[in-house]
C-alpha cells in the first residue's frame, strides 16, 4: 500500500527551493502589522451548535505554523509564509473605536463602537465562530447593544454568521438595522449559493480543501483565511436598510458613515465604507492582502476586473488624502495614509494590468491559456506581498477576463464541439494503448513533468475509471503540482484530486443550502431552485398547473409546468389543478419534497384544495442531487 500523502519529490523540492528567490522574504513588516493591536488570543475550540462534540474551529490544529519552523519543502514558500500571518488569531484594536476578531473562521469580524451602541461590520461564515468573536468583544471591549449589522457583500463568509450577532427579533422590531449594498442583495447572496449551491459546493470544498487534513502535507490555509470551519451553522437575515447610490450616509450611535456603491466588482453587490471622524476605511473585498479572483474556482459569476481597478481609484479620489487606516474583512489592517494609498493604488494598477493585458493578446490572437502562460505582472506589483495569488491567481484571472469579455469560447474551432471527456478519453486510449500510457505517465512523473502526466493519465482514467494503476499515477502528479503551488486554491485542487483519486469522492463537511438560506430566499428565487430540479425529459409530456399561497407573506403565485420547463408568475390562474396554502416555510418543503405535502395536511399545517394527486405527479419530475458527485472520475 502506498505511502498517503507522499513526501515532496526531489523536483518539488528543488522548485520550492529556487522559488524563494522570486520573493520578498526580507520584508516582515506584515509579521508587526498582523499582531499590532493584539488585546486577547483567541480562547480555544469553537463547537458546533448542531452537535456539541463536532469542533467547528480550533486554533491549535495550526501549531504547526506558529513561531518560526523552517519551510516544509511540500509547501511553496510564499503560501507558507502567508499561511504562518494568518495564523495569528485573536481580538485586535484597530485604531481607536475599531476592533476586528480574526482568524477563527475564514473572515472577519469587526466592530466599530458608537457612543452608546457598536456597528458590526461582517459576520463571519459561521454562528459559532461569530458568537465567539462577539463574546470576546463584551468581554475586552464594551457591553454595548448592537446598534447595526452592516453586509459589505453577498458573500456568505459575510452575513453567515449574522445571529452569532444579532436575533431576527431585533431586526423584524426595528431595533436594529442590517444595512447592505443594492437593491438585490438577497437575489445574489442566496441565489448564488442555492441556486447552483450543489456543484458550487462541491468544486468549493475541492478549493479551499475542506476534505485535507491540516498540515504541511495538506490543508495549509486558504490564503485569505485561517480555515474553512467544519461544519459552520450558517445563518442569514436580510437586509433592511439598502444603500444603493455612492455618498450616501448614516448616523447610527453617533458615529457616520459614507458609502462607495461598487457593484459587478468582487461580488455583484459590494461597497467600500468610509469613516470620517475615524479617518478609517474598508473597501470590502476589492483591497486585500491578495490577488482576489476575476473568476472564482468555486464558480461564482465572473468579476470585471475593470471595475476593479475603477472603484479603487475612485475611493483614493474620494478619501485617498485623509484616510490613516484600512481594516478588511480579510487579513490584518494597514496603518498609515502613505501605506494605505500605496495598497489602493498597486492593488488598483494589477487589476488594472491583468484587464489590460489579456485583451491585448487577445486581440493579437492569443487564446486565454497562451494569455495566461506568457502575461507576467511588472516587477514592482509582482513583488509586492498584496499582489500575490493567494485567492485568485495571476493565471485563472487572465482567462477569466477572457470569460468576461468574450464568453466561454477560446476562439479555436477545436474547442467549439469537442466530444465529451469520456468518449474522447475512450478514443484517446484506443488508439495510444492503456499499456503505452501508462509508461508515458511514469515516464513524465520520473522526469518532474507534473502536467504532462496528469493530462495523459486524465485519458485512462476517464476511460478505464477502474485502473487503479492509473488512478494512483495521476494522484502522485497532482500531489507535487499541489505542493508546488503558491495559491492556496490550486493546493487545494490538486491535493483533493489526489485524495480522492486514491480512495475515491469524499463526502462533503458540511451543506451550504442551509434553512436559513433557503427559507430566507424571495419567492421568484425559490421557485428557480426548484425549477432546476426539474428533470427535462420526464416534463416535457406533462401539464401541470398548482397555485401557492403563502399565508405569512401575503404573496400569491401560480407555478405551472410545460414542455419540460417550470414557469411561476404571480397572482393566482383561472383553472389550478391543486391550490396549496399555508406559511412558507412548509410551502418551501411542499415544493422541495412533495411527498411531504400529504403529511403536512393532516396536521393542519397547509391545506389543500383540488388534486393532491397532482403534487404526487409533481414529486416524479424532480431530480436529486449528490452532494459527492464525481469530479477527478467519469
Amino acid at each position: 500500500m502506498c505511502e498517503k500523502p507522499k513526501p515532496a519529490s526531489a523536483a518539488t523540492t528543488e522548485i520550492n527551493h529556487a522559488a524563494t528567490q522570486l520573493y520578498d522574504l526580507e520584508n516582515r513588516a506584515d509579521f508587526a502589522d498582523a499582531q499590532r493591536g493584539l488585546i486577547t488570543a483567541l480562547p480555544g475550540i469553537v463547537h458546533s451548535d448542531a452537535d456539541p462534540d463536532q469542533v467547528v474551529f480550533d486554533p491549535a490544529a495550526f501549531d504547526y505554523l506558529r513561531g518560526d519552523p523552517p519551510v516544509p519543502d511540500s509547501v511553496n514558500p510564499s503560501l507558507w509564509r502567508q499561511s504562518q500571518l494568518i495564523s495569528l488569531g485573536g481580538l485586535f484594536e484597530v485604531t481607536k473605536g475599531v476592533y476586528q476578531v480574526r482568524n477563527n473562521d475564514i473572515a472577519n469580524l469587526t466592530v466599530i463602537e458608537g457612543e452608546d451602541g457598536i456597528i458590526v461590520v461582517d459576520c463571519m461564515a459561521g454562528v459559532e465562530s461569530a458568537r465567539q468573536a462577539m463574546d470576546l468583544i463584551r468581554e475586552h471591549v464594551t457591553d454595548k447593544p448592537v446598534a447595526a449589522v452592516i453586509y459589505t457583500h453577498t458573500h456568505v463568509d459575510h452575513y453567515g454568521g449574522v445571529k452569532g450577532v444579532v436575533s431576527a427579533e431585533d431586526v423584524a422590531s426595528g431595533k436594529v438595522p442590517i444595512i447592505a449594498p443594492g437593491l438585490q442583495f438577497d437575489k445574489f447572496a442566496i441565489g448564488e449559493n442555492v441556486v447552483a449551491g450543489n456543484a458550487m459546493a462541491r468544486r468549493s470544498f475541492y478549493a479551499f480543501g475542506a476534505m485535507l487534513p491540516p498540515g504541511e502535507r495538506g490543508f495549509v490555509t486558504c490564503g485569505i483565511g485561517i480555515a474553512s470551519t467544519n461544519g459552520p451553522s450558517i445563518s442569514y437575515i436580510s437586509p433592511t436598510d439598502l444603500i444603493t447610490e455612492s455618498g450616501q450616509r448614516r448616523e447610527i450611535a453617533g458615529v457616520e458613515f459614507e458609502f462607495l456603491y461598487t457593484p459587478d466588482t468582487e461580488a455583484p453587490e459590494e461597497m467600500h465604507i468610509w469613516i470620517p471622524q475615524l479617518k478609517a476605511l474598508t473597501c470590502a473585498e476589492n483591497a486585500n492582502h491578495s490577488l482576489h479572483n476575476v473568476q472564482t474556482l468555486r464558480g461564482a459569476r465572473t468579476r470585471d476586473a475593470r471595475n476593479f481597478a475603477r472603484y479603487l481609484d475612485e475611493t483614493l479620489e474620494r478619501w485617498g488624502d485623509e484616510v490613516e487606516v484600512h481594516y478588511g474583512p480579510h487579513t490584518w489592517p494597514v496603518w498609515g495614509n502613505e501605506n494605505v494609498t500605496a495598497l489602493l493604488e498597486s492593488q488598483r494598477d494589477t487589476y488594472k494590468f491583468i484587464h489590460d493585458q489579456a485583451l491585448r493578446l487577445a486581440n493579437k490572437g492569443y487564446t486565454p491559456l497562451e494569455a495566461a502562460e506568457v502575461i507576467e505582472l511588472p516587477e514592482e506589483l509582482g513583488r509586492n506581498w498584496a499582489n500575490r495569488g493567494y485567492h485568485g491567481t495571476l493565471h485563472h484571472d487572465v482567462r477569466a477576463v477572457y470569460t468576461k469579455e468574450l464568453g466561454m469560447w477560446d476562439g479555436d474551432p477545436v474547442s467549439l464541439h469537442p466530444h465529451t471527456p469520456v468518449d474522447a478519453a475512450s478514443r484517446f486510449v484506443e488508439f495510444a494503448g492503456a499499456d503505452n500510457i501508462l509508461a508515458e505517465g511514469e515516464r513524465a512523473i520520473a522526469a518532474a513533468d507534473y502536467r504532462w502526466a496528469a493530462e495523459i493519465l486524465h485519458k485512462l482514467v476517464f476511460a478505464q475509471p477502474g485502473n487503479q494503476r492509473a488512478k494512483d499515477l495521476q494522484a502522485d502528479a497532482y500531489e507535487q503540482m499541489g505542493y508546488q503551488a503558491e495559491g492556496p486554491q490550486w493546493r487545494g485542487i490538486f491535493l483533493s484530486a489526489a485524495l480522492e483519486l486514491r480512495e475515491g469522492a469524499q463526502p462533503p463537511p458540511y451543506v451550504v443550502a442551509s434553512q436559513d438560506t433557503i427559507l430566507a430566499m424571495p419567492i421568484d428565487i425559490l421557485f428557480d431552485f426548484v425549477a432546476v430540479h426539474v428533470i427535462g425529459e420526464r416534463a416535457a409530456e406533462v401539464d401541470l398547473r398548482i397555485d401557492l399561497d403563502f399565508t405569512d407573506a401575503g404573496e400569491q403565485w401560480t407555478m405551472w409546468v410545460r414542455r419540460g420547463v417550470l414557469n411561476a408568475r404571480r397572482g393566482k390562474s383561472d383553472d389550478p389543478q391543486a391550490t396549496v396554502s399555508g406559511p412558507k416555510p412548509f410551502l418551501v418543503s411542499t415544493l422541495l419534497k412533495p411527498e411531504t405535502a400529504g403529511p403536512l395536511a393532516d396536521s393542519g399545517k397547509i391545506t389543500i384544495s383540488g388534486d393532491p394527486s397532482v403534487l404526487a405527479s409533481f414529486g416524479t419530475l424532480l431530480d436529486e442531487f449528490d452532494p459527492a458527485f464525481p469530479i477527478v472520475t467519469p
